[in-house]
C-alpha cells in the first residue's frame, strides 16, 4: 500500500484538540491508516505573521487513494471540522497538508508534490524527521 507523509497545523479554537481530531478522522477513513505520527510543536506562523502561534504536527499515512483522491479526503476532512478559507496563509481550525506521497513528484493544477514549501517550514521539517527522518531529506535534496 503507498505510504503519504502529512503536515497538520491549527491556531485558532483548541488547536491540540483539533490535531487529535483530524489524527481520528484519517484513521476512520475506509482508505487511510495513519502508521506514525510526531509530537505537536508550537510554532510562529509563517507567510502571514499577525496571527496566533500554530500547533504542527506530521502524519505517515498508508493509503489506497490516488494523491488527488487523497487531497480531496483531507479537504473532506477539513471541510467536516468546520474549516472555512478566507485568506491565504490565514488563521485556520485545521489544515491538512501532503508532504509527499512516495517519491512521487507531480506539478498540477491540483496537487504539487513534494509540496513547494516544504523545505522552507522548520514546522514541516521538524515533524516530518521525528517520523521519517528519510522523507525529509529526501524533501530538502530534491528542493533544497
Amino acid at each position: 500500500m503507498p505510504t503519504a507523509w502529512l503536515s497538520l497545523g491549527a491556531n485558532i479554537g483548541d488547536p491540540a484538540a483539533q490535531l487529535a481530531d483530524a489524527m481520528t478522522r484519517l484513521n476512520a477513513h475506509q482508505a487511510i491508516s495513519v502508521v506514525a505520527q510526531s509530537t505537536v510543536i508550537r510554532t510562529k506562523a509563517w507567510g502571514k505573521t499577525d496571527q496566533p502561534d500554530f500547533a504542527n504536527m506530521a502524519a505517515t499515512v498508508e493509503t489506497d487513494l490516488l494523491p488527488v483522491d487523497l487531497l480531496h479526503a483531507c479537504l473532506d476532512i477539513e471541510r467536516d471540522m468546520g474549516r472555512v478559507r478566507h485568506e491565504v496563509w490565514g488563521p485556520r481550525l485545521i489544515d491538512i497538508d501532503i508532504i509527499a506521497y512516495e517519491r512521487v513528484e507531480m506539478d498540477s493544477t491540483k496537487l504539487i508534490l513534494p509540496h513547494r514549501f516544504a523545505h522552507q517550514r522548520d514546522f514541516v521539517l521538524d515533524p516530518l524527521r521525528e517520523i521519517s527522518p528519510e522523507t525529509a531529506d529526501w524533501i530538502v535534496r530534491r528542493q533544497g
